[in-house]
């Protein structure tokens, strides 16, 4: 996707400030197709692509990028929890979701044991994509724990260590009052 070169481009100058400006070592747990997780949901692609719309399947299944402000999550400001849309895992919880005007939304820390982390190695400055080169220019990923779906990155914005996820990612169900 387009949008999504872009985007890794933007993301990928804070993940390189993330990793410079950290004294403490970033770890990252590796989500791969075959890499020996066990996902509790797994589907074959044609499955896949039966239960979403060609750009979620970009998004979840590929790692795409939705383009920014496309998705109403990302100024959504209702209280309620936001589920993986490709398995219904409730991953996100709005109260630590916070508002910020990149077009994506952006969350401190989801919901505990429900998001893993995998290294991204696009290298947007285009070096070579070996990961033995180091964590510059590769971005953190953040994956659904159950079914392995791309949900959008982990990046530092200020001072703050953030996920920046893909609305389109996500289902949302707001709390009753």
């Amino acid at each position: 996707m387009k949008n999504g070169i872009n985007r890794r481009r933007l993301l990928a100058g804070a993940a390189v400030g993330l990793v410079g400006a950290s004294s403490q070592p970033v770890m990252a747990k590796l989500v791969s197709k075959g890499g020996g997780y066990e996902f509790e949901v797994q589907r074959t692609d044609a499955e896949w692509k039966e239960m979403l719309t060609p750009e979620e399947f970009e998004i979840l299944r590929s790692g795409g990028t939705e383009a920014p402000k496309s998705s109403p999550y990302w100024e959504n400001k209702e209280t309620g929890i936001y589920s993986c849309k490709g398995c219904d895992l409730e991953v996100y919880d709005s109260q630590y979701k916070t508002q910020l005007d990149k077009g994506w939304v952006f969350f401190f820390h989801g919901i505990p044991n429900t998001v893993m982390f995998g290294i991204d190695k696009i290298n947007p400055y285009g070096a070579s994509d070996s990961a033995t080169e180091g964590p510059a220019g590769h971005l953190i990923e953040a994956h659904c724990r159950r079914c392995g779906s791309h949900l959008g990155h982990v990046l530092q914005v200020g001072l703050f260590i953030l996920h920046c996820i893909n609305g389109t990612a996500l289902d949302f169900e707001p709390k009753s009052a």
